[in-house]
């Protein structure tokens, strides 16, 4: 058996595959408990800006107390507008992860260098702000498809939440909570480090997303663990009076951006 190397005719030029491209940035494997760590991390930046924080916190306590208002005098907008509210939101977090990114870096953070966070990648924010709004708008329309189906008139629940869980609304709340629960977890899958990526990198807002939807998708377990720690910290926040949002708002804020550095394997060593 001959040694020679393998001769090729005059002009060929062999097949050489290249390696495969990798849209969006890398991310890194997360440990099932990585969520006690983002709260762990979270909190400490909000101890560090607590002043800046607690405007974030009442923004969002505020955001709350509206909430209530229309379910107590119009019922039937009550979805919409918190809708509406889950675009707002990211948007707030935004100034949360300037506020963290300054942190991380040995800077002081500002309430005005937190508040013009969204300048920092103007285009690729707003087109991702644009898909969140269209994304609200479909969940508004569903909710008043919902109540157009589930009643004959206006129901007569307005500021009672003993009316609205009545045998007789069952199959109505059943529905209007599948409904929510479907566009919330999808703008979660979108967007739950699509903002901090945005503004941490000059990137594009369909990279963003995509890079989200991949972490909750291949990390499903993790992914769950955090959206349901967030679920319980909300709730728990919305007693009394939505007061509680005023910390937990800034540190959830401040957990979601070393959630984005850990999935890109660039959080602070332990």
């Amino acid at each position: 058996m001959s040694d020679a190397p393998e001769q090729y005719p005059p002009g060929y030029v062999p097949y050489v595959p290249e390696p495969p491209v990798e849209l969006g940035p890398r991310l890194q494997r997360l440990r099932l408990t990585a969520p006690l760590r983002w709260l762990r991390l979270g909190w400490g930046d909000f101890r560090r800006a607590p002043g800046v924080g607690l405007f974030f916190g009442l923004c969002f306590a505020l955001m709350g107390l509206a909430v209530l208002m229309v379910f107590r005098h119009a019922p039937i907008y009550t979805l919409a507008l918190c809708a509406g509210f889950v675009l707002l939101g990211p948007l707030l977090c935004l100034g949360l992860y300037q506020v963290s990114l300054r942190l991380e870096r040995g800077e002081t953070p500002t309430l005005d260098d937190a508040i013009g966070a969204w300048m920092t990648n103007l285009k690729q924010i707003a087109i991702f702000g644009f898909v969140l709004l269209i994304l609200e708008m479909l969940w508004g329309r569903a909710a008043l498809v919902i109540f157009a189906v589930s009643f004959d008139g206006m129901p007569d629940f307005a500021g009672s939440i003993h009316k609205l869980l009545s045998a007789d609304t069952l199959g109505f709340v059943t529905a209007y909570l599948a409904v929510g629960a479907v566009f919330a977890g999808l703008i979660f899958g979108i967007s739950v480090i699509a903002m901090p990526l945005l503004l941490d990198r000059e990137t594009d807002a369909v990279t963003a997303g995509l890079a989200s939807l991949k972490l909750c998708l291949t990390q499903p377990l993790v992914m769950a663990f955090w959206g349901f720690t967030v679920t319980v910290l909300v709730l728990l926040a919305m007693l009394p009076y939505f007061a509680g949002l005023l910390v937990i708002g800034p540190w959830l804020g401040h957990a979601s951006w070393h959630l984005y550095r850990d999935a890109l394997g660039q959080g602070p060593a332990e």
